[in-house]
């Protein structure tokens, strides 16, 4: 079985983790499909890094990882990463991509890094990486994303 990251205790995690927490009572999906994701670590830079052990409501009728989830996870990190900066509202998502590079199944562990390329008045330019953790201690690229905030208030 992959072993799990280390939770990194911070101001900034303890921000983030306060912002994720108001956050998931307004939003239906992301309680739904996000409730079980732990929040590893955050930096006043704008990153952010977690995981999320794959469950059935994850998956797709091939039995893999949906696309729609890697997309709400792309929303939700992108998102995160602008709390990171120190930020109480995220914004609105402007523009969100999502690349599917390869797929994971019921049981593997998925470790998200986000970071926050630019914070600016207006918008916010986000990345975020998904992979596999893999047995051997490498991890396997599932999605990478790219997510555009309107965070002017």
């Amino acid at each position: 079985m992959a072993s799990t990251e280390q939770k990194q205790p911070s101001e900034h995690l303890a921000h983030v983790e306060r912002v994720w927490n108001l956050m998931k009572p307004n939003s239906p999906i992301y309680d739904f499909l996000l409730s079980e994701v732990e929040l590893l670590s955050a930096s006043k830079a704008g990153s952010i890094t977690a995981q999320l052990k794959v469950k059935p409501c994850h998956l797709n009728s091939k039995n893999t990882l949906h696309g729609t989830v890697s997309a709400c996870i792309t929303d939700w990190a992108g998102s995160l990463c602008v709390a990171a900066t120190g930020r109480e509202k995220v914004g609105a998502s402007t523009d969100i991509h999502t690349s599917f590079v390869s797929t994971a199944k019921e049981g593997d562990l998925l470790k998200i890094s986000a970071r926050a390329a630019k914070v600016g008045g207006t918008l916010a330019f986000t990345t975020v990486e998904i992979e596999k953790v893999g047995e051997n201690g490498e991890n396997n690229i599932i999605t990478t994303g790219s997510h555009t905030k309107y965070v002017k208030h």
